[in-house]
């Protein structure tokens, strides 16, 4: 007995020992909210209050301190993050994830955002503080990669940590810049329904720009290769562990609009959701400065902010900043391409991908005067057509990070317009308000123009020269809006009106959103903060209740069954409301997605009618192509005993609707809730594991919102059913300069990337709900409400 006894009292003994050390190890690994640490390049004590929240306002004598501290405390929540994004655009993710990676890797070091990076980095000056300061930031960066402890992450994983360094920065810069890459999904497809099917059927895809919708207004071929380029952007926007940048919605109102005399300013950046969510909130102070600013992980300066003077937002511009041209190789010599002087030699790059748990990788990416020739990094693309990317990005000088420093250390509305001008790359609507009663939306990028008989939504010829662009526009022809005498601004990704008798081309996004904003905005001229709360969380469509009229009016009802009448009436009731307990949205996505597919499958084959789906092509094509009594489209090519109509295809639209919507949700249509389909998890790199799901996934949550509202989600349509959300609001902010200490914000999990910090997701079940939390700017209210982290001077 007493054997047994002395190996329980082990067993326990050893058992509490596991405890003990897995207690300490746990806490270990959380962020510091409280105590002291010492940093060097700190020459004053700086203090940093974590609100209840986690969001540190940080208060330092000077700005070097500050940032230095901004870089710490933005490490010891956010160092996987800054990892991920760091690794991207030099195709370092291989490194760490293996061989799934390697597509990834491959695209992106072709891309040259190293080579320019490297360049901006050469002509930044050292002695101005745009570098100061970011090196302040970056020294704090490391010094928590230092000191602080190794996230889960990386012990999971298997890899160490790693000095940030100034050029980490530029290389998330470009790849912010690429990120929307809807130039990659639609060009090379439109250039195949050309050849494939003629002028003809383009028409009707609305290519053009339509003057008639809703514009923002300003007050001033070779088939096979083009498909495997798509398929291969999709691929690795799909697999990617950091999200894109799709969309957004802002809207800034003037005092003349408000209830109380001030300006509104709301702005919601549409983004691809991930764990940890994108944005990094933080609020510093000093003797010369305040600003309460987003910043994305690596980046030391804010893309969103606000303060007591002014408040500036962003949405994608979507304009076309990337164009594919064909090379016309030598007959004799494939290293050299045909040029309008004659024949040049391509330049070759040999670079080395790493990857975990297999040999290196080497390519040889090759460029001709347009850009990198993506044939050599896409498997698929034959060799005997060489296409080049040219994009604004690698073609400029970069400035983003210029930029970004000059916003958001303006101190007029002037400075801010020109930290817009600034950027070449990625087109952004910079949305600005301020407590001066001014508002003002500009368009950044570097426009350009072609010849006239140029289409870049083609592919285009290289070798002429004809297709080149002709004209590099000046800012002062960017769309833009200066104190409109509508009294407010807004931006919905949709196309700006004209400005010096142009309409740019791009990827502008439907009317949808941007009808609704204009409705709600245009009759009120009392305005408040509540208001724009509710506004902000709409999910009223204005379009989807007339796409169901145009069906409505021209069937028969009694030709359908009792069950397909009901969900017809529902339909016809509809508001355009998405809740996740309505009905109609279900049947309305589901009929939507039947009426493309048996619209325009049929002539362009499935491959390439599921591409088409992931481009802003198809949103915009729905409401226009409905009102299309005569189509080329709506016969069904397969079919030659008979020529379907528009009534035909739409009914035989709605009848497999209910009859899919019976086998996937039941035979009770009441129980057909929108909740139950559109969900949303947000999902951390390391979720992807079955068994460690549960601890770094948040989600998954029934949703309400859906495509082209203001409460904007992005969901792919298929056969499933199911519309799996990917992206939508990453931030809901709207500034109230009448009461800027009590503006509101909400994220869509939490501050922190830690898993272990009780901000991981503490904001999830507030943004689900559509509410808010405050922005504070009040000191004294900071100190009664957060923790304590003391940043000392340390001797070097």
């Amino acid at each position: 007995m007493r054997i047994f006894k002395k190996i329980a009292i082990i067993v326990i003994v050893l058992l509490a020992i596991s405890i003990i050390s897995g207690w300490m190890y746990y806490n270990s690994l959380k962020p510091d909210y409280s105590g002291s640490v010492s940093l060097t390049n700190i020459d004053n004590e700086t203090s940093v209050y974590f609100d209840d929240f986690g969001i540190p306002h940080i208060y330092a004598d000077n700005q070097q301190d500050a940032m230095t501290a901004l870089g710490y405390v933005h490490a010891q929540d956010r160092l996987w993050q800054m990892e991920l994004m760091r690794r991207i655009s030099p195709g370092r993710l291989s490194e760490i994830f293996g061989k799934d990676m390697l597509k990834n890797d491959q695209f992106f070091v072709s891309l040259g955002v190293e080579e320019a990076s490297k360049i901006a980095i050469e002509k930044l000056d050292k002695n101005g503080e745009v570098y100061k300061m970011a090196i302040a930031y970056l020294s704090g960066v490391n010094q928590f990669i230092e000191n602080g402890p190794t996230p889960i992450e990386f012990n999971l994983i298997g890899i160490e940590k790693e000095q940030y360094k100034l050029k980490d920065v530029y290389n998330i810069l470009g790849y912010m810049s690429f990120s929307f890459a809807m130039a990659h999904k639609t060009d090379p497809l439109l250039s195949i329904v050309k050849e494939k099917l003629g002028p003809h059927y383009l028409k009707e895809l609305n290519i053009e720009i339509d003057p008639n919708t809703t514009l923002i207004k300003n007050s001033k071929q070779d088939l096979e290769n083009f498909s495997a380029l798509v398929s291969n952007v999709n691929d690795i926007l799909n697999t990617s562990p950091i999200p894109p940048f799709i969309g957004s919605n802002s809207w800034v109102v003037s005092a003349k609009k408000t209830a109380t005399g001030n300006v509104l300013f709301a702005n919601d950046p549409h983004i691809g959701y991930s764990q940890p969510s994108v944005w990094f909130e933080a609020h510093i102070v000093t003797p010369d400065y305040e600003m309460y600013g987003y910043h994305i992980a690596g980046v030391p300066f804010p893309l969103l902010g606000h303060n007591r003077d002014y408040a500036w937002g962003v949405t994608m511009f979507e304009n076309d900043d990337i164009d594919f041209y064909k090379e016309e190789n030598h007959p004799t010599d494939a290293n050299q391409y045909k040029t309008p002087n004659g024949f040049s030699t391509y330049k070759s790059v040999s670079k080395t991908i790493k990857v975990k748990d297999a040999e290196d990788v080497i390519i040889d990416v090759k460029s001709s005067r347009h850009g990198p020739i993506m044939n050599n990094v896409v498997d698929e693309i034959s060799q005997t057509s060489p296409i080049a990317m040219s994009w604004i990005y690698t073609q400029f000088d970069g400035q983003v990070l210029d930029a970004l420093y000059t916003i958001s250390r303006a101190t007029k509305m002037a400075d801010v317009k020109k930290g817009a001008s600034m950027i070449h790359a990625p087109g952004l609507n910079i949305m600005y308000g301020d407590a001066k009663g001014n508002v003002a939306w500009w368009a950044s990028g570097k426009l350009y123009k072609h010849k006239p008989h140029v289409n870049t939504k083609f592919i285009l010829d290289g070798a002429s020269g004809e297709d080149d662009p002709i004209e590099y526009l000046d800012f002062s022809k960017n769309p833009m809006a200066e104190n409109p005498e509508w009294n407010y601004v807004y931006s919905a990704n949709n196309q700006p009106d004209t400005i010096a008798n142009i309409l740019y081309p791009g990827y502008y996004l439907p009317e949808d959103r941007a009808k609704r904003i204009v409705e709600t905005l245009e009759p009120k001229n009392d305005w408040t903060k509540d208001e724009m709360g509710v506004m902000i969380n709409d999910v009223t469509s204005s379009i989807a209740p007339s796409n169901i009229k145009e069906f409505t009016s021209i069937i028969d009802i009694n030709s359908f069954s009792e069950k397909e009448q009901k969900a017809i009436n529902l339909l016809n009731q509809w508001d355009g409301s998405n809740t996740p307990e309505k009905v109609a949205p279900t049947i309305y996505n589901k009929w939507i997605y039947l009426y493309l597919k048996n619209t325009f499958e049929d002539e362009l084959g499935e491959k390439l009618f599921t591409q088409l789906l992931e481009t802003h092509l198809m949103k915009r094509v729905v409401a226009d192509h409905l009102k299309r009594d005569a189509s080329i489209w709506w016969d069904n090519v397969t079919t030659s005993d008979n020529k379907e109509t528009k009534t035909a295809i739409l009914s035989k639209s709605l009848t497999e609707t209910v009859s899919m919507l019976e086998n996937q949700l039941g035979d009770e249509i009441n129980d057909w809730n929108w909740g139950k389909v559109h969900t949303l998890e947000h999902e951390h790199p390391l979720g992807s594991v079955a068994a460690l799901k549960d601890y770094f996934n948040v989600g998954p949550f029934p949703m309400k919102g859906a495509r082209e509202v203001i409460d904007n989600r992005g969901y792919l349509y298929d056969n499933s059913g199911l519309y799996k959300i990917t992206a939508g609001p990453s931030t809901r902010r709207i500034i109230d300069f009448s009461d800027i200490e009590n503006s509101i914000s909400i994220l869509p999990t939490g501050q922190s990337g830690n898993p272990f910090s009780e901000h991981y997701k503490d904001q999830a079940e507030m943004y689900n709900k559509g509410e808010f939390r405050k922005m504070k700017l009040n000191k004294e209210e900071i100190i009664n409400s957060s923790t304590k982290l003391i940043i000392l001077p340390k001797d070097e």
